[in-house]
């Protein structure tokens, strides 16, 4: 949970206390049985409430004390209910159900059966309390509701199931005092008409996550009652927010406005609310500096801008909220702006602050020992900056620090790890990505032993840590990748039972994972041992990891079975290693959450089995370069979110399978390397519409090329070479958006994984890949995927000519089509083919001259026509004549550098220039000489007739030589006397 969020919750459920003991002790909702009355609960309330009981979810018994039983029939004394002591009616109902941290319920909703409102509570006219937060019921909110005169606090929030449709019954509640609506949507047609006045009794107003659209669909006489307002995650617009606010600038103490649309500079509005505590604009487009009229905020206690695109110096920044807000306030989170310029000294202008966050901005410098923090401060961030410099010195945070969390990772951070041994109180240490080095040693850590969290990862770190060291810390989460510590697998983690997070990737780990390895820590989550030398079985991991989301043992030395999937999983990676065996045991009857599973580069055998029913989630599928054989199952169509399917490299067979016809989503397909036979069916071209990369390379795919091909815009990597197409090549290129513009890429070789699978692991990525022939030789292409461009139809039986329309794909970077029966010419446009680098056109059956723009391609680098019908001198040009003379071989009419020279009889090929001057040369014949001097004699007496007859016409003549005579001698003698003044000596 954002910390913002976190902390807007905590106030609302203290108001929420509070609101409760104000309404008086009878209505104190405790939820126990308070003291004994011999007044019991009115019989027609009781039954109502029976009867509401048996449409509710209590599988917990939270309503036990709830039944018809004598000693039950007091409802007064029903968990969740409260009477008047003075008449016995129901005065309060609170059946929400309780949630953590993260909003994840600590018991089973009681309206989990989708059990909507009673229209009955409507009719208790003594309730003053109505509170079913996160309780799960479901339809509309009843108008009924509007008749709780008494009512002072209603909260429906958080049950997302429910809609509202009507908001006039709002307006009746004339003692309302707090009212939380969060997570219910308003349904689109109360826009713009309806506008509720709301009781000017009203204190606290929370709207989050209501689908609010651009207005606020209420007001308020009175200004003198609302202290809070909550409108965060809505769609409201900056102006009518603005002006909405205005009318409670005088008793507004806390305004949550956080993800909306609010665009453009903040308004000054905000800052002429003297009694403000806590202000949320977080999550919007806010640009430019903030206001100065937030100099006068003397009350501010937490001011949260973060995700917006303010852009000011953070020193000025700092300076405006210091003059009367530095002794209030407390938390101040600017993350995720354009802030620039160097972190001042703030050592002595913020005496109460206790978290400090601009991480993500273009802050710079380094920090100096000038640079101060106050003491008070607890939490510091500065994550993705260019902060340069050394690790600053603990004298940099102050005489004392009590710093419980620092984050400086992705920045420019250099030298040694400092001694640690001052930050006794640091529980989150995160140092990633930046450009540390040295040897760090138990000394470092000696008195951290609050510490929980330490990331170090991806500096040049090293760990010279003896073999029975036992730190003096619990972590909960290890982030060490590329910090050196082996070769010996690290004994010190044996101390760590607790953690839910190990990443020791890149780690130079050579040794055998010992056996009290897997049994370390029973909450892990996310376990990193990629990139070692790590050899040894595993165990069965749905059980020693059986709440892991992300596994990752990739380039290793693991050997023996592959081990089974957790159910809980989202991302499985055991690629390049030494497994072996079938994955029969994908086959359960557990539903799989995975959406990332890759099993590439390994020697696992038989067929994949037929259950992919129960993994429904994959957006990434790798089993490339394996012994896998038979047809690929029909199960995979129930993929309909995959993004990436690598096959590749294995020995597959059988036609292509239709069930990939429901994978609608995908945009990666490799099954290049197998045994695949017929035609390439239709669909794929229409229903595969969103493919950007396809390799069906080196297969037994036959048939023709058909136009309904050209429907992949966004392809970028089209590869059908080593099969046995027939036919032409279809004349519709010019349909691939992606190949005719140079510069842009739709590709993406990263996805995103973690976006699949909530927020925790929100940075686990993968990098996709695609195996092809690049400059004569095939390889493996990761990171730069994205950039390539190609179109491999090579080793085929295709015939005619080369369209023409190849000549608009300007993107295009490498074009293979050799090894067919290609006749005609090169097309003549290839010089428009700006971005080719590589060219293949060899052993084919193409004749004619080389074109002369083929001349003009300054970014070819690989060139092979050899083996086909060409004639003619070799075009003049340092590219062409680069290129090694097997460029050209096995074309016998072919002369010129780099091949013997040609005779006299063989005519120069000439560029477009040429061809140009040669139509030029032909234009001057005789009749065009004759023209010119009957043109010329016209023109010239004409003019001079005109002057002798004409007596203005010669004056104004005469006039523009004298005045352009004049402008001619002032210009040369002012030129002249600067260029003295330049050359004068002093």
């Amino acid at each position: 949970m954002e910390p913002m969020n976190m902390l807007t919750t905590v106030v609302h459920l203290i108001s929420l206390a509070t609101f409760l003991c104000l309404v008086g002790p009878e209505f104190n909702l405790t939820q126990r049985v308070g003291a004994e009355k011999t007044m019991r609960c009115l019989e027609r309330e009781r039954k109502a409430l029976i009867e509401f009981k048996k449409g509710l979810l209590d599988d917990d018994g939270v309503l036990s004390s709830w039944g018809s039983e004598d000693h039950k029939r007091d409802c007064c004394k029903w968990w969740g209910v409260r009477c008047s002591n003075k008449t016995g009616h129901v005065t309060a109902i609170d059946l929400h159900c309780p949630v953590d941290d993260d909003f994840l319920p600590l018991q089973t909703p009681l309206g989990g059966k989708g059990q909507s409102i009673p229209d009955f509570i409507g009719s208790l006219n003594s309730l003053k309390v109505l509170n079913l937060a996160f309780a799960s019921f479901a339809g509309n909110v009843p108008t009924h509701l509007g008749n709780l005169t008494s009512l002072h606090i209603l909260n429906v929030s958080w049950n997302s199931d429910l809609s509202i449709n009507n908001l006039e019954w709002l307006s009746r509640l004339s003692s309302l005092r707090y009212l939380d609506l969060s997570v219910v949507p308003f349904e689109q047609t109360l826009w713009p008409e309806t506008i509720v006045n709301l009781p000017d009794s009203l204190e606290k107003l929370q709207l989050s996550t209501c689908g609010l659209f651009e207005t606020i669909p209420f007001t308020i006489n009175s200004s003198a009652s609302l202290s809070v307002v909550d409108f965060s995650y809505n769609n409201l617009t900056l102006s009518s927010v603005s002006n909405w606010l205005q009318n409670f600038s005088t008793s507004l103490t806390s305004i949550g406005l956080s993800h909306n649309n609010l665009a453009g500079p903040i308004p000054e509005t905000f800052g002429h609310m003297e009694f403000l505590q806590r202000l949320d604009l977080s999550g919007n487009k806010l640009s430019g500096s903030i206001p100065k009229s937030f100099r006068n905020l003397s009350h501010l206690v937490s001011l949260s801008l973060s995700d917006n695109q303010l852009s000011e110096p953070v020193s000025e920044l700092l300076e405006k909220l210091s003059e009367h807000a530095g002794q209030s306030l407390e938390s101040l989170w600017l993350d995720g702006n354009k802030l620039n310029g160097s972190l001042p000294d703030i050592s002595t202008r913020f005496s109460s602050l206790r978290e400090l966050v601009v991480s993500n901005n273009q802050l710079d410098g380094s920090l100096p020992q000038s640079f101060g923090l106050p003491s008070s401060l607890e939490s510091l961030g500065l994550r993705g900056n260019r902060i340069m410099g050394l690790f600053p010195d603990i004298k940099t945070f102050g005489l004392e620090s009590h710093l419980k969390f620092l984050d400086l990772s992705d920045n420019q951070i250099t030298g040694p790890l400092p001694d640690l041994t001052p930050y006794s109180s640091m529980i989150e240490l995160y140092l990633q990505g930046n450009q540390l080095q040295g040897v760090i040693t138990e000394a470092h850590f000696s008195s951290l032993t609050r510490l929980r969290v330490l990331d170090l990862s991806f500096n040049s770190l090293s760990l010279n840590i003896s073999a029975d060291w036992n730190p003096p810390f619990q972590l909960e989460a290890i982030q060490l990748a590329s910090c050196k510590m082996g070769p010996q697998f690290p004994k010190w983690l044996q101390t760590q039972g607790g953690f839910f997070a190990l990443d020791i990737s890149s780690a130079g780990i050579s040794d055998t994972v010992p056996d009290w390895f897997w049994d370390l820590s029973p909450r892990i989550e996310y376990v990193n041992l990629s990139y070692n030398k790590i050899d040894g079985k595993v165990p069965d991991l749905s059980t020693k990891f059986s709440g892991a989301q992300v596994i990752d043992f990739r380039n290793n030395g693991f050997w023996g079975l592959m081990p089974s999937i957790p159910p809980e999983v989202k991302s499985f990676h055991l690629s390049h290693n030494n497994f072996s065996g079938s994955i029969s045991f994908m086959c359960t009857d557990t539903t799989h959450f995975t959406t990332s599973l890759d099993l590439s580069y390994n020697q696992l055998s038989g067929e994949i089995p037929n259950c992919f029913e129960n993994y429904t989630d994959l957006v990434v599928l790798n089993l490339a370069n394996n012994y896998f054989s038979g047809k690929l199952p029909h199960s995979l169509g129930f993929l309909q979110g995959l993004l990436l399917l690598h096959m590749r490299n294995n020995n597959f067979t059988g036609k292509f399978p239709r069930s990939l016809q429901n994978c609608t989503s995908l945009r990666m397909i490799d099954l290049g390397g197998n045994q695949f036979t017929g035609r390439i069916p239709l669909w794929i071209w229409t229903s595969l519409s969103k493919l950007i990369v396809v390799s069906l390379r080196h297969n037994k795919f036959s048939g023709n090329l058909p136009p309904s091909l050209c429907h992949l815009n966004n392809i970028q990597v089209l590869d059908f070479s080593r099969n046995r197409m027939e036919g032409r090549i279809p004349s519709c290129f010019y349909n691939f958006t992606s190949l005719i513009q140079k510069n842009n890429s739709t590709g993406k070789t990263i996805v995103g994984v973690g976006e699949y699978f909530g927020a925790v692991y929100n940075d686990v990525d993968y990098i996709d890949n695609i195996l092809i022939q690049w400059k004569n030789q095939d390889s493996e292409y990761r990171s730069i995927l994205r950039f390539l461009k190609i179109i491999d139809l090579s080793s085929n039986h295709l015939i005619g000519d080369i369209p023409e329309e190849f000549s608009v794909l300007r993107g295009l970077i490498s074009l293979n089509l050799s090894r067919n029966h290609l006749t005609g010419k090169i097309i003549p446009g290839i010089d428009q083919m700006e971005m080719l680098e590589s060219l293949d056109l060899s052993r084919n059956q193409l004749s004619g001259e080389i074109p002369a723009g083929l001349a003009h391609l300054n970014f070819l680098s690989v060139l092979d026509l050899s083996n086909n019908n060409l004639s003619g001198k070799i075009p003049s040009g340092t590219q062409l004549q680069g290129f090694n003379a097997t460029s050209y071989a096995g074309n016998s009419g072919l002369c010129g550098d780099p091949l013997p020279k040609c005779h006299e009889d063989v005519p120069t090929i000439k560029g477009k220039g040429d061809d140009y001057e040669e139509d030029d040369d032909r234009l001057l014949t005789l009749e065009f000489y004759i023209s010119m001097v009957l043109g010329f004699s016209v023109s010239f007496w004409g003019f001079v007739v005109t002057l002798f007859l004409k007596d203005s016409w010669r004056y104004a003549y005469y006039k523009f030589l004298s005045d352009s005579k004049d402008w001619v001698y002032v210009t040369m003698k002012v030129s002249l006397v600067r260029l003295q003044r330049k050359f004068r000596p002093h």
